[in-house]
C-alpha cells in the first residue's frame, strides 16, 4: 500500500536531528509494510491528485487551522477532494484541519495546553479497533486548540472532560482522527517539554507533564488500529 504522509509541521530543529522529522515517527510506528512518500505541505506541496497514493497521513503543526497560512486553505481543498474516495488519517493539526474542512470548528481552548499523557474514555468501538479497545485509550498529547463544534457526521469514539472529541470517525468519507500523538515516543515528548521549560509551560506543570510519560501507554495499540483501518480499506488499482 502507497502511504502519503502530509507534513504539517516539524520539530525543532535539535530535536530533529535526534528523533527524525513527524514522518520518520509514523513510518517507525507503522512499520515495512507501507511505501512511504512525504509532503511538505508548508512548502505548497500536495499530491496532484487525490488518488495519487493509496491513503494519507496528515501529521501535526505548531500552526493552528485558523492562522491563515497560504498552504492551510489547499490543505483543506485536498482534504474535501479525497473524502469517500481516499482512506486518510489526522492526528493532532491533521484531527483538527479534518474537522473543518469536513464542516466542524477549532479553537484556541480556554482549558489551556494539553501535555503529557492524557487519557480518554472509550465511547464506542469501531470495527478496525478490534475487541482490544478496552474501557481507556492512553497516549502523548501537545495541544492548545481543540474542535468546539463537529461536523454533522462526525461519530465520537473517545472523549475525556479535557477533550470531548479526542478520536473521531466519518465513516462515509473513509476518515478518522486522534487529538493525541501515538507516534512520539515518551523520550521526544519529555525533550520537548524539556525544550518548552520556563517559555511556554511553568516548571510545575511541565514537571507534572514529563512524569505521567513514564506511565505506560497505547501508542502500540493505536498504530495497530491505524493498520487495520487501512487494511480495511485496500487499495482499488494494483
Amino acid at each position: 500500500m502507497d502511504l502519503g504522509i502530509l507534513e504539517t509541521g516539524a520539530p525543532p530543529a535539535d530535536l530533529k536531528n535526534r528523533f527524525g522529522s513527524y514522518g520518520d515517527m509514523f513510518r517507525q510506528m507503522l512499520g515495512p509494510d507501507y511505501r512511504y512518500a512525504y509532503y511538505d505541505v508548508r512548502g505548497g506541496h500536495l499530491p496532484e491528485q487525490a488518488d495519487r497514493h493509496d491513503a494519507y497521513l496528515i501529521t501535526g503543526s505548531a500552526s493552528g487551522v485558523y492562522d491563515g497560512d497560504a498552504w492551510i486553505e489547499p490543505l483543506k481543498q485536498f482534504i474535501q477532494q479525497s473524502s469517500g474516495r481516499t482512506p486518510m488519517v489526522g492526528i493532532c493539526f491533521g484531527h483538527q484541519v479534518m474537522a473543518e474542512a469536513y464542516g466542524g470548528r477549532v479553537a484556541k481552548s480556554p482549558k489551556g495546553w494539553g501535555v503529557g499523557l492524557h487519557s480518554y474514555e472509550i465511547k464506542r468501538r469501531a470495527d478496525w479497533m478490534n475487541s482490544d479497545a478496552g474501557l481507556q485509550l492512553s497516549i502523548p498529547v501537545s495541544h492548545q486548540d481543540q474542535i468546539i463544534e463537529l461536523p454533522v457526521d462526525a461519530k465520537v469514539l473517545a472523549a475525556s472532560e479535557f477533550t470531548p472529541y479526542a478520536v473521531l470517525e466519518y465513516p462515509e468519507r473513509r476518515a478518522i482522527s486522534f487529538q493525541g500523538h501515538p507516534e512520539f515516543s515518551p523520550e521526544y515528548a519529555t525533550a520537548l517539554i524539556d525544550l518548552r521549560r520556563g517559555t511556554r509551560y511553568q516548571q510545575e506543570f511541565a514537571d507534572a507533564a514529563a512524569s505521567s510519560l513514564q506511565k505506560p501507554n497505547d501508542a502500540h495499540r493505536v498504530a495497530g488500529w491505524i493498520r487495520n483501518f487501512l487494511g480495511a480499506h485496500p487499495p482499488t488499482q494494483g
